[in-house]
């Protein structure tokens, strides 16, 4: 398996937004669940979202669910996460994976991973 290729991330004020990319080169990425997750230095990583592959749900944690959206553009072959009133507490690296069968709640499970991108929420 290749691994993902991320890019859009930055340093952004809170209130404002940034879209994440993840891309496949070697694959194609509408066949696998992709999630988002993200960790801050000395935190443990948590999970932010996924869509599935099978019937395109979504899901996300309580902390980001009516800011965030996860989608796809197969043509692309890339899944974005538009983040939206981004706050300090969304500061972290994040990180895209993916795997064949669907949306697991731990990260463990998952053996393919984007190179990971910055996001600072700052004034």
């Amino acid at each position: 398996q290749v691994q993902l290729v991320q890019s859009g991330g930055g340093l952004v004020q809170p209130g404002g937004s940034l879209r994440l990319s993840c891309a496949a080169p070697g694959f194609t990425l509408a066949n696998y669940a992709v999630g988002w997750f993200r960790q801050a230095p000395g935190k443990e990583r948590e999970g932010v979202s996924c869509i599935n592959s099978s019937d395109g749900s979504t899901l996300y944690a309580d902390s980001v669910k009516g800011r965030f959206t996860i989608s796809r553009d197969n043509a692309k072959n890339t899944v974005y996460l538009q983040m939206n009133s981004l706050k300090p507490e969304d500061t972290g690296v994040y990180y895209c994976a993916a795997h064949p069968d669907h949306c697991y709640p731990g990260s463990y499970r998952y053996d393919v991973w984007g190179q990971g991108t910055q996001v600072t929420v700052s004034s």
